[in-house]
């Protein structure tokens, strides 16, 4: 981790020689993602804890509900309401609203984040997810930038649990109908295939990787009095709070539990989840 910052810091802040100089400089970060980023605004909650010790680091968004890292580069949103949006594909001489907002600054530092499922199915992490990150690298004009791969967690599930892809949802070239993961029979088999599919991932597209899931998986099991999901999926305040933590101590090399915020959280909650991001 200490290493992660250290290449951060010298990318971001060349020339800069004492600590109150690196502090006086900008750090922008980019969310790319969707509910599961911002639910309970999450990257709000992380930008609160950063104003606590590092201001200089400015968290920006874009994140929009069911989308795909391929889909922010694809679909034209023609509407959107509390529960959703609705897309259309993009036309020849478009722009989607994310490759606006990845051409609004030199971002330092752009975390992606997809569905846990859509990692799951090899031939959408090979063909889709892959292709999708490569083609997000190539649209950042900062040469220096660094990428976070957002390592995100199961779904409430009842085992044995299979999911599925149309296969022409994935690519026309498929002969099968549905393109599937592996069988998965319990939480523990369902995290450590989660754990390898992203890690396929980020050695494919030379990314660094947050710790989201295995954090969840602690909770999960070492700390069952505490709930993390609002729903099958998403994170409630507390699993929002625990994601803001990780990402707090990516971004800075420091603690979570020195951290005096504590937002919505319990404060004997709170420091639980902090304890539990290092």
């Amino acid at each position: 981790m200490r290493n992660f910052l250290l290449i951060i810091f010298a990318v971001a802040f060349t020339g800069c020689k004492s600590h109150k100089a690196k502090l006086s400089e900008e750090l922008n970060v980019l969310f790319i993602g969707n509910s599961l980023t911002y639910f309970y605004d999450m990257p709000q909650t992380l930008q609160m804890m950063l104003n606590e010790t590092h201001p200089n680091i400015k968290i920006d968004q874009s994140t929009f509900p069911g989308q795909s890292l391929s889909g922010h580069l694809s679909d034209i949103i023609t509407s959107r309401t509390e529960n959703g949006i609705s897309t259309r594909k993009k036309e020849e001489g478009e722009t989607t609203e994310t490759e606006i907002k990845i051409a609004e600054k030199n971002w330092d530092i752009i975390i992606l984040q997809t569905g846990t499922v859509s990692v799951l199915i090899p031939e959408n992490r090979d063909l889709k997810v892959n292709k999708a990150i490569s083609d997000i690298k190539k649209l950042v004009s900062n040469p220096k930038c660094k990428f976070i791969l957002f390592h995100t967690w199961p779904s409430k599930n009842e085992y044995p649990e299979k999911y599925c892809y149309p296969s022409r949802m994935i690519d026309k070239s498929i002969e099968k109908e549905r393109c599937c993961s592996q069988t998965l029979e319990n939480l523990e088999q369902e995290t450590k295939l989660i754990n390898e599919s992203y890690d396929l991932i980020a050695q494919k597209n030379n990314l660094l990787k947050s710790d989201n899931g295995n954090k969840f998986y602690e909770v999960l099991t070492n700390h069952t009095e505490i709930e993390l999901y609002e729903d099958d999926i998403h994170p409630n305040k507390y699993g929002a709070f625990l994601n803001a933590c990780v990402f707090y101590q990516m971004l800075t090399d420091k603690k979570a539990s020195e951290l005096k915020f504590n937002g919505e959280i319990e404060p004997k909650t709170a420091e639980l989840l902090k304890q539990v991001a290092e």
